[in-house]
Protein backbone atom coordinates (compact mmCIF):
# COMPACT_ATOMS: atom_id res chain seq x y z
CA UNK A 1 0.00 0.00 0.00
CA UNK A 2 1.14 3.43 -0.68
CA UNK A 3 2.28 5.62 1.88
CA UNK A 4 0.64 9.40 1.72
CA UNK A 5 3.14 12.34 1.94
CA UNK A 6 2.65 16.01 1.23
CA UNK A 7 2.26 17.46 -1.99
CA UNK A 8 2.58 21.59 -2.15
CA UNK A 9 0.32 22.89 -5.19
CA UNK A 10 -1.66 26.44 -6.07
CA UNK A 11 -5.35 26.86 -6.49
CA UNK A 12 -6.24 30.39 -8.00
CA UNK A 13 -10.61 30.67 -7.20
CA UNK A 14 -12.62 32.82 -9.37
CA UNK A 15 -16.18 33.75 -8.55
CA UNK A 16 -14.87 35.00 -4.83
CA UNK A 17 -12.57 37.34 -3.62
CA UNK A 18 -10.99 39.29 -0.33
CA UNK A 19 -14.54 40.54 0.39
CA UNK A 20 -16.73 37.55 0.21
CA UNK A 21 -18.19 36.55 3.33
CA UNK A 22 -17.54 33.56 5.32
CA UNK A 23 -14.84 32.58 2.59
CA UNK A 24 -12.35 31.13 5.11
CA UNK A 25 -15.15 29.56 7.33
CA UNK A 26 -16.47 27.72 4.30
CA UNK A 27 -13.23 26.59 2.73
CA UNK A 28 -12.66 25.09 6.48
CA UNK A 29 -15.88 23.43 6.38
CA UNK A 30 -15.31 21.77 2.97
CA UNK A 31 -11.73 20.44 3.96
CA UNK A 32 -9.53 22.60 3.07
CA UNK A 33 -7.65 23.05 5.97
CA UNK A 34 -4.54 22.17 4.30
CA UNK A 35 -4.44 25.34 2.76
CA UNK A 36 -3.35 29.19 3.57
CA UNK A 37 -5.54 31.53 2.06
CA UNK A 38 -4.15 34.46 -0.35
CA UNK A 39 -5.32 37.47 -1.93
CA UNK A 40 -3.23 39.14 -4.39
CA UNK A 41 -4.95 41.63 -6.90
CA UNK A 42 -8.44 40.62 -6.34
CA UNK A 43 -7.54 37.03 -6.71
CA UNK A 44 -7.70 33.94 -4.21
CA UNK A 45 -5.06 31.88 -4.13
CA UNK A 46 -5.16 28.40 -2.27
CA UNK A 47 -2.24 27.08 -0.93
CA UNK A 48 -2.38 23.84 -0.45
CA UNK A 49 -0.25 21.20 1.50
CA UNK A 50 -2.16 18.29 1.03
CA UNK A 51 -1.18 14.68 2.22
CA UNK A 52 -1.98 12.07 -0.27
CA UNK A 53 -0.43 8.86 -2.08
CA UNK A 54 -0.06 10.86 -5.37
CA UNK A 55 -0.01 14.12 -6.91
CA UNK A 56 -2.82 13.78 -8.34
CA UNK A 57 -5.14 12.34 -5.68
CA UNK A 58 -4.38 15.46 -3.68
CA UNK A 59 -4.77 18.02 -6.41
CA UNK A 60 -8.86 16.51 -7.26
CA UNK A 61 -9.40 16.03 -3.81
CA UNK A 62 -8.41 19.59 -3.47
CA UNK A 63 -10.20 20.72 -6.63
CA UNK A 64 -13.66 18.53 -5.19
CA UNK A 65 -13.42 20.35 -1.42
CA UNK A 66 -13.28 23.81 -3.24
CA UNK A 67 -16.09 22.58 -4.97
CA UNK A 68 -17.90 21.34 -2.41
CA UNK A 69 -18.06 24.56 -0.52
CA UNK A 70 -20.89 26.67 0.33
CA UNK A 71 -19.66 29.67 -1.33
CA UNK A 72 -19.86 29.59 -5.89
CA UNK A 73 -15.66 29.46 -5.71
CA UNK A 74 -14.55 27.54 -8.72
CA UNK A 75 -11.14 26.65 -9.46
CA UNK A 76 -9.83 29.01 -12.50
CA UNK A 77 -6.31 27.46 -12.09
CA UNK A 78 -3.38 25.95 -10.68
CA UNK A 79 0.22 26.32 -10.31
CA UNK A 80 2.86 25.57 -10.45
CA UNK A 81 2.16 27.01 -13.98
CA UNK A 82 3.33 24.96 -17.15
CA UNK A 83 4.57 28.73 -18.85
CA UNK A 84 7.98 29.48 -17.57
CA UNK A 85 10.81 32.23 -18.29
CA UNK A 86 14.60 31.68 -18.31
CA UNK A 87 14.74 33.10 -14.67
CA UNK A 88 11.86 30.70 -13.50
CA UNK A 89 13.40 27.28 -14.96
CA UNK A 90 16.51 28.65 -13.25
CA UNK A 91 14.62 29.59 -9.75
CA UNK A 92 12.61 25.99 -9.98
CA UNK A 93 16.31 24.16 -10.19
CA UNK A 94 18.11 25.97 -7.96
CA UNK A 95 20.23 26.68 -10.32
CA UNK A 96 21.84 29.77 -11.82
CA UNK A 97 20.42 32.03 -14.51
CA UNK A 98 23.29 31.93 -17.00
CA UNK A 99 23.44 28.04 -16.77
CA UNK A 100 19.84 28.06 -17.95
CA UNK A 101 21.05 30.33 -20.30
CA UNK A 102 23.75 28.46 -21.82
CA UNK A 103 21.15 25.40 -22.81
CA UNK A 104 19.39 27.33 -24.40
CA UNK A 105 21.86 29.12 -26.61
CA UNK A 106 23.16 25.12 -26.94
CA UNK A 107 26.81 26.34 -25.90
CA UNK A 108 26.48 23.71 -23.03
CA UNK A 109 23.73 20.87 -24.11
CA UNK A 110 22.41 20.81 -27.51
CA UNK A 111 18.69 20.76 -28.57
CA UNK A 112 17.05 22.26 -25.82
CA UNK A 113 13.40 22.87 -26.07
CA UNK A 114 12.12 25.78 -28.03
CA UNK A 115 10.21 28.53 -26.68
CA UNK A 116 6.48 28.69 -27.74
CA UNK A 117 5.88 32.29 -27.12
CA UNK A 118 8.18 35.71 -27.14
CA UNK A 119 6.34 37.88 -24.28
CA UNK A 120 9.34 40.77 -24.94
CA UNK A 121 12.51 41.06 -26.81
CA UNK A 122 14.38 39.41 -24.65
CA UNK A 123 11.40 37.36 -22.75
CA UNK A 124 10.58 34.09 -23.87
CA UNK A 125 8.28 31.60 -22.29
CA UNK A 126 9.08 27.36 -22.72
CA UNK A 127 6.82 24.96 -21.57
CA UNK A 128 7.74 23.27 -17.95
CA UNK A 129 7.04 19.83 -18.92
CA UNK A 130 9.15 20.08 -22.58
CA UNK A 131 11.83 21.24 -20.12
CA UNK A 132 11.76 18.56 -17.56
CA UNK A 133 11.72 15.74 -20.36
CA UNK A 134 15.07 17.34 -21.51
CA UNK A 135 16.25 17.79 -18.60
CA UNK A 136 15.97 14.03 -17.42
CA UNK A 137 16.46 13.25 -21.51
CA UNK A 138 19.92 14.77 -21.01
CA UNK A 139 20.64 13.36 -17.42
CA UNK A 140 20.79 17.19 -15.20
CA UNK A 141 17.75 15.36 -13.56
CA UNK A 142 17.17 11.95 -12.84
CA UNK A 143 14.10 12.49 -10.78
CA UNK A 144 11.52 11.06 -13.19
CA UNK A 145 8.63 11.96 -10.83
CA UNK A 146 9.30 15.69 -11.86
CA UNK A 147 8.73 15.04 -15.14
CA UNK A 148 5.47 13.13 -14.22
CA UNK A 149 4.20 15.84 -12.30
CA UNK A 150 5.30 18.62 -14.71
CA UNK A 151 2.94 16.24 -17.50
CA UNK A 152 -0.10 16.16 -14.70
CA UNK A 153 0.33 20.30 -14.20
CA UNK A 154 -0.20 20.44 -17.52
CA UNK A 155 -2.80 18.32 -18.41
CA UNK A 156 -4.94 19.40 -15.36
CA UNK A 157 -4.46 23.09 -16.58
CA UNK A 158 -5.89 22.06 -19.69
CA UNK A 159 -8.87 20.02 -18.21
CA UNK A 160 -9.84 23.00 -15.82
CA UNK A 161 -9.88 25.31 -19.14
CA UNK A 162 -11.95 22.77 -20.86
CA UNK A 163 -14.83 22.96 -18.16
CA UNK A 164 -16.10 26.21 -19.55
CA UNK A 165 -17.95 24.35 -22.08
CA UNK A 166 -18.42 28.12 -24.33
CA UNK A 167 -14.49 28.34 -24.54
CA UNK A 168 -14.58 24.30 -25.61
CA UNK A 169 -17.10 24.84 -28.07
CA UNK A 170 -14.98 27.53 -29.91
CA UNK A 171 -11.64 25.65 -29.71
CA UNK A 172 -13.11 22.64 -30.75
CA UNK A 173 -15.06 24.92 -33.78
CA UNK A 174 -11.54 26.17 -34.39
CA UNK A 175 -9.85 22.82 -34.35
CA UNK A 176 -12.33 21.43 -37.13
CA UNK A 177 -11.63 24.49 -39.36
CA UNK A 178 -7.49 24.15 -38.66
CA UNK A 179 -7.65 20.46 -39.24
CA UNK A 180 -6.27 18.49 -42.45
CA UNK A 181 -8.18 16.19 -43.51
CA UNK A 182 -6.58 12.78 -43.94
CA UNK A 183 -7.35 12.48 -47.76
CA UNK A 184 -5.97 15.56 -48.57
CA UNK A 185 -2.64 14.59 -47.03
CA UNK A 186 -2.51 11.53 -49.15
CA UNK A 187 -3.58 13.05 -52.10
CA UNK A 188 -0.38 15.89 -51.84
Amino acid sequence: MKKSKPYSFTLILKNVDEKTENLEDSLYEANCDDALIQFKHGAVYLEFNRKATSLEEAVISAIKDVQSCTLEADIASIAPENFVTESEIAKRLEISRQTVSLWIKGKRRKFFPQPIMRLAEKSSLWKWNEVCIWLYENKIITNKNLVEDALFFSNMSAALEERDSKAREIRHHLLQRISVNECAKRSR
